[in-house]
């Protein structure tokens, strides 16, 4: 699953990778479902990638109570083109979520704990996560843009410590992922692989993480190895 990660790139840099402009973004060490995060979608009119803020947690256009939300941080690349919720978003309103790298959890062996890990690209850089958004309407009128993150099965770098990792996609593949006319499905599936586990790197990081309410670069800080608990 991925239910953590950091958004710390400038808008300058998210207007160079994406071509998207945007008049501020502030970095974000620390997002947590519910929050609001930074998206990148393409709409048939203007066409031109654009960044949205999306509420993190999917509600289908269809949904009678808004929290279903909570369920709805991760779609399962699997599944995605099939399941109610998701796949009509899989068709028309696919995004990307630029990150600079996401949090997992180990389960220490002989303990309750846990330990956290920041999980990112081995040259540190700018990266996207492939995502769904949708919009919903209240019954009072309001409407919620929200999104979801698409997961896959891990690779062998996340594999010892989940079982699911995010799906990331390649440069090459954000036009046609972003393209709302695209509506291949066996070949947005093939998209959908697990990430070269060669071109990432990982590390442990505080129990700072934890809490979503801690918002600072200490969060991503690298633990030495003599102050966590369980090596992979």
């Amino acid at each position: 699953m991925c239910g953590r990660f950091c958004q710390v790139s400038s808008a300058a840099d998210i207007a160079a990778v994406f071509k998207a402009e945007s008049s501020e973004i502030s970095p974000r060490y620390n997002v947590a479902p519910s929050q609001a995060v930074v998206a990148i979608v393409r709409l048939p009119d203007p066409d031109d990638p654009q960044v949205k803020s999306l509420q993190w947690g999917l509600i289908p256009s269809w949904a009678k109570d808004p929290k279903i939300g909570y369920k709805l941080i991760n779609a399962r690349a699997e599944t995605v083109s099939e399941k109610p919720s998701f796949r009509s978003a899989f068709r028309k309103r696919r995004c990307l979520i630029p990150v600079n790298g996401f949090y997992e959890w180990q389960q220490v062996e002989g303990s309750r704990q846990k330990q956290p890990y920041f999980i990112g690209l081995q040259d540190e850089g700018l990266f996207a996560f492939a995502g769904l958004y949708e919009q919903w309407g209240s019954p009072g009128g309001d409407v919620l843009e929200t999104c979801t993150i698409i997961t896959t099965t891990a690779n062998e770098l996340m594999a010892p410590i989940h079982e699911r990792m995010p799906v990331i996609l390649a440069e090459k593949e954000y036009t046609q992922w972003l393209d709302p006319s695209f509506e291949k499905i066996d070949r947005l599936q093939v998209l959908l692989d697990p990430y070269p586990a060669s071109e990432m790197k990982l590390y442990p990081v505080s129990s700072l993480v934890n809490n979503p309410k801690n918002d600072s670069p200490d969060c991503k800080q690298p633990m030495s190895r003599s102050n966590h608990q369980f090596s992979i």
